[in-house]
């Protein structure tokens, strides 16, 4: 059975600053999502937890599992090239694991990435940057790359 992780109560949550992440988002309480009753995420006993981000913002989730990837919010650009197709950069992402860095040249140059995969049905999805070695790629560093093959958009999209 699951185990509600919860958050402070909504007049709390109010007062404090707008989230700036993915994950803040989904650790602060949303006085748009009054359906979560303080629950940003369950715990369950076959995962180490699974985020759910709030119904009321456009999000993106895993193609194959419909898990949630991302905020709209968080998008940073449209215009990147993954190994097949398309990918978006995003400033945060949940519900994915990282594999270990390696070095790779990619169309910018060398860069130290990470595979990113959905924690929930393991699909490898993209890349984390944990290095840039340019000085004019240092702003991908901390950043995520989701190829558009392997997520879709959910949630007020029409």
């Amino acid at each position: 059975m699951p185990v509600p992780h919860l958050c402070s109560p909504p007049q709390v949550c109010a007062s404090r600053p707008p989230p700036t992440t993915a994950l803040t988002c989904v650790l602060r309480c949303f006085p748009c999502e009054p359906s979560w009753a303080g629950s940003p995420f369950l715990m369950t006993r076959s995962k180490t937890f699974q985020a759910y981000l709030p119904s009321c913002h456009r999000t993106y989730s895993c193609i194959h599992c419909r898990a949630h990837l991302a905020n709209h919010d968080e998008l940073i650009s449209k215009s990147f090239q993954g190994s097949q197709g398309r990918a978006y950069l995003f400033n945060s992402v949940v519900n994915v694991g990282c594999g270990p860095a390696e070095e790779r040249v990619l169309l910018t140059g060398l860069h130290a990435v990470a595979d990113i995969y959905c924690e929930n049905c393991k699909t490898t999805l993209g890349w984390k940057y944990e290095h840039a070695f340019e000085s004019s790629q240092k702003y991908k560093e901390g950043k995520f790359i989701i190829e558009l093959a392997h997520m879709i958009k959910d949630n007020g999209w029409d």
